[in-house]
């Protein structure tokens, strides 16, 4: 768990109740608000009371809850907007405005005008290559589950 920052977090001001904001749910472990600089309207954050930087930061115990209301959001922010779909995403660190955990809910519809960010891509240039990469993940992740 990633101490709260020395700087005050916006989202802890937020969660604290000392900062404005569109709250769409709230409760013990989590709240929900609106961004204030929103892709689309409906653009919402999940954000953990408990302050930790990263998705991998949030406690094992906290995921069920906090991934459950992800998924509820995505259905809500949706209905809500009358969009087609959503994309839902964490940025951890990179492109992290907050250095406090949110997960956004983005209204999306066809030919909304959004250029997301997933390239330029680099392709392996082999499958050699991309074997060996796969290999070094799936070696992390039994290195993760070895460890805890």
């Amino acid at each position: 768990m990633s101490p709260r920052p020395s700087k005050p977090c916006a989202f802890c001001a937020i969660i604290a109740g000392e900062a404005p904001a569109d709250v769409v749910h709230s409760d013990e472990s989590t709240v929900a608000f609106l961004d204030k600089t929103p892709v689309f309207h409906g653009h919402v954050l999940l954000v953990p009371r408990t302050h930790v930087q990263t998705f991998a930061d949030l406690p094992a115990d906290q995921l069920p809850g906090y991934t459950a209301l992800a998924q509820r959001l995505e259905r809500a922010v949706e209905s809500a907007m009358d969009a087609t779909g959503s994309l839902v995403l964490v940025n951890n660190v990179v492109s992290q405005s907050v250095p406090h955990l949110h997960l956004h809910v983005i209204p999306r519809r066809p030919k909304d005008g959004l250029r997301f960010f997933l390239g330029p891509r680099h392709p392996y240039g082999s499958s050699d290559e991309s074997a060996a990469v796969a290999r070094s993940v799936a070696q992390a992740l039994d290195d993760d589950r070895s460890a805890g």
